[in-house]
């Protein structure tokens, strides 16, 4: 599957909608770039946050929560190339 242009957002406590774009190929993967690109700036996401991606090209967009992501990560992986990604993307939110 081939890299797209993806926009990751959600809205904080205060009520400050932050987004950034990043490249995946997988939405799990667009949420946990996007989720480490918030911690980078020292605005990431609560724990009970929803973060929505939006994939262009064509534009797709899905509202992923944070249990959601950390309960995808914690699951097996169901091939190979599954264990290698949870893997990777674990090593990105470490």
């Amino acid at each position: 599957m081939a890299a797209r242009a993806c926009t990751g957002s959600f809205t904080g406590p205060g009520g400050i909608r932050h987004s950034v774009n990043v490249q995946a190929e997988t939405l799990y993967e667009a949420v946990v770039l996007a989720i480490r690109a918030f911690r980078e700036h020292d605005c990431a996401p609560s724990a009970a946050s929803d973060l929505d991606v939006e994939a262009r090209s064509p534009g797709v967009t899905h509202m992923v929560s944070m249990a959601k992501v950390q309960a995808w990560l914690a699951s097996s992986a169901k091939s190979p190339s599954d264990k290698i990604m949870k893997e990777r993307l674990k090593g990105l939110l470490a």
